[in-house]
């Protein structure tokens, strides 16, 4: 069986991170086109494997606290579950 964090989550919530993610990227500056970059890549994500964490992931942990504001129960203990199973320190998970 699949560690969880490798597992996509189900569809709706995938969703809800993109759109949350991208929003978040789009609340930058974008002078030098990192926040583009990132938008760009998330845009062409899909719902496998682990491009649901890979998400979570391209933010450090002050993005993450911001993200994990604007996202459902739901969506946040996807996230945080994953995180957990992947061998993150739980005191270093804000979802």
């Amino acid at each position: 069986m699949d560690n969880l964090y490798h597992v996509a989550p189900p569809e709706e919530i995938f969703n809800e991170v993109k759109k949350q993610s991208i929003l978040l990227w789009r609340s930058y500056s974008d002078e030098h086109g990192y926040a583009s970059g990132k938008i760009a890549r998330i845009d062409t994500l899909e719902n496998i494997r682990d491009n649901f964490m890979f998400m979570v992931a391209m933010f450090d942990i002050s993005n993450q606290r911001l993200l994990a504001n604007v996202l459902s129960p739901e969506a946040r203990t996807a996230i945080r579950e994953r995180l957990i199973e992947g061998g993150a320190s739980k005191e270093y998970i804000v979802f």
